[in-house]
């Protein structure tokens, strides 16, 4: 019963939420365009003829805004484990991240090094904080790893991380991979949710 009357919740306030409908209505995918299309408003980190990777894409919500601002001779890469509908532009890989086969894929998709990884990536919620928390902790260190190897000096990733008890530890880990690292809560994440975006730059040359 408990499930149910917390479902009818999580219903109603999908559908009366401003960015669901807004997203509906400019034909994005998911509300979590407008988390994307915010973060570049502030930090300009899609320009058109970029390479982009983006990790956990589905249903393609910041798929979509990539494609939008790097044509038209830009390259977006998107993988899931799960089956995405095609997008104009975009390479969809479906597969895991943790597979050899499929970063190899990914790799000869971008067709040389990109400019920018984004991650969205987020574990099967279990409602235990702790192995959630762990398990998106383990997705971060995932990405960035996958990141330093894929992206160009002076590229960036723009990963999702929960705050919690893993958060600070992330957050020293990537400081120590990456020249510089800032933490983003769009104004488009639900003010309840524990969800936050770290940016994180690669060194430039010297």
């Amino acid at each position: 019963m408990a499930k149910s009357a917390s479902s009818k919740r999580w219903l109603r306030r999908h559908v009366t939420d401003r960015h669901v409908r807004e997203a509906a209505a400019q034909g994005y995918r998911s509300r979590a365009a407008f988390k994307l299309l915010e973060i570049d408003h502030k930090d300009r980190l899609l320009r058109p003829g970029m390479r982009v990777l983006d990790l956990g894409a589905a249903p393609g919500g910041w798929t979509q805004v990539a494609a939008e601002r790097v044509r038209p001779a830009g390259r977006v890469v998107a993988l899931d484990l799960l089956e995405m509908e095609s997008l104009s532009g975009v390479i969809a890989i479906r597969g895991d991240l943790l597979d050899s086969t499929v970063r190899a894929r990914i790799v000869e998709a971008l067709g040389g090094p990109a400019e920018l990884v984004l991650s969205d990536l987020s574990p099967n919620l279990s409602g235990i904080a702790s192995a959630d928390q762990a398990r998106a902790a383990q997705l971060v260190e995932l990405a960035a790893g996958f990141a330093l190897e894929v992206l160009r000096p002076d590229g960036a990733l723009l990963c999702k991380v929960f705050h919690g008890g893993a958060f600070a530890g992330l957050r020293e880990m990537l400081k120590g991979s990456f020249e510089s690292v800032q933490v983003r809560k769009p104004s488009a994440s639900r003010s309840e949710s524990r969800e936050t975006y770290v940016l994180a730059r690669v060194p430039r040359r010297a």
